[in-house]
């Protein structure tokens, strides 16, 4: 088992870093040849998702239905006034698994792993562990 830790700067309040070739090049650094990787987001106004990187159209498009059913405006509890990315991360998730093999991420011809920022712009942590 190997896992370790690392930092993503975002620059806007809601945006998609991808984060694929980080995770990959930690991969490469072990010499893992088969297994999974799972990567994991402590934050609760953030996501993790597998999604198109081809198109930065696609990632617009998630942003901007995001915005459509969550609200900014809504009687939310919450008094720090970030519920919408409370509820934004918790749609898209904490975590996600990639199987390895061959050395690398098994991932689909238009697939990246992308976090996802919802109460930008800050510096975040990104865990992983490779079983």
């Amino acid at each position: 088992m190997q896992k370790g830790i690392f930092s993503i700067s975002t620059s806007k309040k809601m945006e998609f870093a991808d984060i694929t070739s980080k995770i990959a090049h930690e991969i490469s650094n072990l010499g893992v040849e088969s297994g999974v990787c799972f990567v994991y987001n402590p934050h609760t106004t953030a996501g993790l998702t597998i999604n198109e990187g081809a198109d930065p159209a696609v990632q617009e498009d998630i942003i901007s239905v995001l915005k459509e059913i969550v609200p900014q405006k809504f009687h939310y509890k919450h008094l720090e006034g970030n519920s919408p990315s409370h509820v934004k991360a918790s749609l898209m998730g904490s975590s996600i698994s990639v199987f390895i093999e061959n050395g690398e991420l098994q991932l689909g011809t238009w697939q990246r792993i992308f976090f996802c920022e919802f109460d930008g712009p800050r510096t975040r942590k990104v865990y992983w562990k490779v079983l």
